[in-house]
């Protein structure tokens, strides 16, 4: 189902970089019907947008800050967002930003029904980011082209810059392995996709991007601790279904003879 989405950015709190991919990204959900970014364009720290908001047909929205330490801008994109769902013109929205002011707002609509995608850098707050159905780092929103080599990597590591891929952590590899037990069988297999869609429930910022993997399969394959199945389709032998298992923890030797 292709749904319509409204997409707020937050331009005093997001980069204007990778927009490109951004909007790449969000057309994976749904029809990005209304695109909007918020920000007092008076400012000279938002002249990099101007370019990439007629790339993208973006809709600029003009918002003056009308006390110093106050954000109008926030309350103008959750006012804006508010009215935008009682015209019932979109089914989802997409929050651009790493704002913790925005918990409520995702967390109103998500009551209403509505899908709540969130885009933000890796600095945004936890209560935001499960506050949404799904949220997205934009770091990892990079194209293929400008992807770094591996001599670019090993540049990083001499300068100490920090890297763009995590390391996944046991405590991930929890969250598959008691994803898989939530929904296996007899047997201890579970779909792939049923355990991908449980884990984003749990996680909404879970992404196998984030630990430099495409896709969820080859990143469940290099942790070495799962079993993997491909099976045919019902009624289609031409696609193949992906089935995981929790591998058995090898057993301990007997008891010592006296």
């Amino acid at each position: 189902m292709n749904i319509n989405l409204a997409v707020l950015i937050d331009g005093d709190n997001i980069p204007a970089g990778n927009v490109k991919e951004m909007m790449e990204e969000i057309a994976k959900y749904g029809n990005p019907t209304i695109k909007r970014i918020y920000g007092d364009w008076t400012k000279p720290h938002l002249s990099k947008w101007k370019k990439v908001l007629l790339e993208n047909a973006i809709t600029p929205i003009q918002q003056y800050s009308y006390t110093i330490g106050k954000n109008a801008t926030d309350s103008a994109m959750i006012i804006d967002a508010m009215d935008i769902l009682y015209s019932n013109k979109v089914e989802g929205f997409c929050l651009v930003s790493s704002d913790s002011d925005f918990t409520r707002l995702a967390t109103r609509l998500r009551e209403a029904r509505m899908q709540v995608i969130g885009i933000g850098e890796k600095k945004t707050p936890n209560p935001f980011i499960v506050a949404c159905d799904k949220f997205i780092y934009i770091e990892i929103l990079k194209s293929r082209d400008n992807e770094k080599s591996d001599t670019d990597e090993e540049d990083d590591n001499k300068t100490g810059k920090k890297a763009t891929v995590d390391n996944i952590t046991r405590k991930e590899i929890n969250l598959i392995k008691s994803s898989i037990e939530d929904l296996s069988d007899e047997d201890g297999w579970a779909f792939l996709g049923d355990v991908g869609s449980l884990i984003q429930k749990k996680r909404p910022n879970f992404d196998s991007r984030n630990y430099g993997f495409q896709k969820l399969t080859p990143l469940i394959k290099s942790i070495g601790e799962f079993e993997v199945e491909e099976r045919n389709a019902p009624n289609n032998s031409r696609y193949k279904h992906i089935y995981i298992k929790n591998k058995e923890k090898p057993k301990r030797g007997g008891k010592r003879k006296k």
